[in-house]
């Protein structure tokens, strides 16, 4: 009978045993997801710091804009191509991986360019009073990493002008600069990846996309950003 009981014992000390790493795997199961939703969702909050995406193809003046929209509204300015520079200056070994990546011609993966903007976003939370990423997405499947890792998007702002209008402007620009790359072949390809791409990106967020008239005046042009960035301020 004594016997019986110590085994009875036993068995019961080994359940409680296999129950507790069970309960104590669960829980750094559910630790780890939370901190991982943690770590992929940016804490920003767009009712009071507004996300502008400015798209618009080469030479439809969209830096232009984003300057005047700084010094009007103090946004911060964020580009993908200005962060993956400044990465590669830095010396990390981040910054070593983008050098081998861009010595043999290929393009930065999407996690990459999105985790330095997600970084510089981050790094300016506390202080931005809105933030302008320039030419990001390129894609359509950028946009939706982008809203699911960081945060939706507020306002999309496109510079639209025709082809016409881009090629003339671009061959203008070359032949002030003596950009060898800015010939009317190259040109007219960089606008069909362009337009392609852009066209997806857009058709995905029809409620939230402003189209503004590129091929008007400077200031033409931002009196019509300014009648849509006024209500996200006030």
């Amino acid at each position: 009978m004594k016997t019986s009981t110590i085994e009875e014992k036993v068995i019961k000390c080994k359940y409680l045993y296999i129950l507790v790493l069970l309960v104590a795997t669960w829980l750094q199961i559910e630790n780890h997801s939370l901190k991982t939703d943690i770590h992929l969702k940016a804490p920003i909050d767009t009712n009071k710091t507004p996300i502008v995406w400015i798209l618009g193809g080469p030479g439809s003046g969209k830096g232009t804009q984003c300057e005047k929209i700084i010094a009007k509204y103090g946004f911060t300015h964020l580009s993908t191509g200005d962060l993956l520079r400044a990465e590669v200056k830095s010396g990390s070994d981040r910054a070593k991986c983008l050098s081998a990546i861009m010595e043999r011609g290929e393009l930065v993966p999407n996690d990459l360019v999105l985790d330095l903007l997600k970084e510089a976003m981050m790094a300016k939370t506390d202080e931005a009073k809105g933030f302008l990423i320039d030419g990001y997405p390129r894609e359509k499947s950028q946009g939706i990493a982008f809203e699911k890792t960081i945060a939706p998007v507020t306002v999309i702002i496109y510079f639209e002008a025709s082809s016409e209008t881009l090629t003339k402007r671009l061959l203008g620009r070359a032949a002030s600069s003596g950009r060898a790359d800015d010939n009317e072949e190259t040109i007219k390809l960089r606008l069909k990846t362009f337009l392609d791409n852009n066209d997806q990106v857009l058709a995905q967020y029809p409620d939230k996309l402003k189209r503004i008239n590129a091929e008007d005046s400077v200031d033409a042009i931002f009196s019509q950003v300014v009648q849509i960035l006024d209500p996200l301020v006030k």
